[in-house]
C-alpha cells in the first residue's frame, strides 16, 4: 500500500451521515484497519474555530467569503491530520470535504464553480478521495429531520429552497466523478443502509489492500 485510504461521507443537513460515519468507523475498527476519524469545516484546532464561527456567527457572511473560509480550514486540516495520516497508512474517514463547498458555497449560496475548482485546485491539487458515500435524500426529508433539533446551526436553518440546490449540486459532482461516489438512499432503514455500506466498505477495502 502506497498510502492510506481516503474515505469521505457527504449528504445534505437530515440525511443521517454522521450517524453512518460513527457505525463506518466502528465497522473498520473491529476489522483491525489503522483509522482516523475527522470532519469538516475542523478537524484541527485552528479548524474548529473557523467551523463555530460559520455554524454560529449571527454576522451576514459574504458566499465568497464562507468559501474561502472553508478551503481556509481545509488546508489546515490537510497539513495537521489527512496527509501525515495517510502517508502512514490510515484509513481515514472525513464527515465531508471538498464535494460539500461545491454543493453548500456553489449549489447553495451560488458561489461560481470556476472559483471553488480554482481554491481546490490550489488546496489539494494532487488528491481526491477514493471514495465518497453519499447519504441522499430529499430536501423536504432533511428538513423535516433538521426541524426536530433544538438548536439548529446556520446552516441547519436554511430555506427548503436552499436544501434543493445544494442536494442537486451534489447530485451533479457525483455524475461528475462516478468512479469514486457510491449513492446511498438516506431514507432506508438503517439495518439496510448498514448493510449498503458494509459491502461498500468491504469493497473499498480489498481494492486498497490488492
Amino acid at each position: 500500500m502506497n498510502r492510506g485510504l481516503f474515505i469521505t461521507f457527504e449528504g445534505i443537513d437530515g440525511a443521517g451521515k454522521s450517524t453512518h460515519v460513527a457505525w463506518s468507523a466502528d465497522f473498520l475498527r473491529a476489522q483491525g484497519v489503522p483509522l482516523t476519524l475527522t470532519r469538516e469545516p475542523g478537524g484541527t484546532a485552528l479548524g474548529e474555530k473557523i467551523r463555530e464561527l460559520l455554524l454560529e456567527t449571527q454576522d451576514q457572511v459574504h458566499p465568497e467569503t464562507e468559501a474561502l473560509l472553508m478551503f481556509s480550514a481545509r488546508r489546515q486540516h490537510l497539513e495537521e491530520v489527512i496527509a501525515p495520516a495517510l502517508l502512514r497508512g490510515d484509513c481515514v474517514l472525513c464527515d465531508r470535504f471538498t464535494d460539500a463547498s461545491f454543493a453548500y458555497q456553489g449549489g447553495g449560496r451560488g458561489v461560481e464553480k470556476a472559483k471553488l475548482a480554482a481554491l481546490e485546485a490550489w488546496v489539494h491539487p494532487q488528491l481526491q478521495p477514493d471514495l465518497t458515500v453519499l447519504f441522499d435524500v430529499s430536501a423536504q426529508v432533511g428538513r423535516d429531520r433538521v426541524a426536530r433539533i433544538k438548536s439548529p446551526d446556520r446552516f441547519e436553518r436554511e430555506s427548503a429552497e436552499f436544501f434543493v440546490r445544494v442536494r442537486d449540486a451534489y447530485l451533479e459532482r457525483m455524475h461528475q466523478s462516478l468512479h469514486r461516489f457510491v449513492r446511498i438512499d438516506g431514507t432506508l432503514a438503517i439495518p439496510d443502509i448498514q448493510q449498503q455500506l458494509k459491502k461498500t466498505l468491504n469493497m473499498a477495502l480489498s481494492k486498497w489492500k490488492s
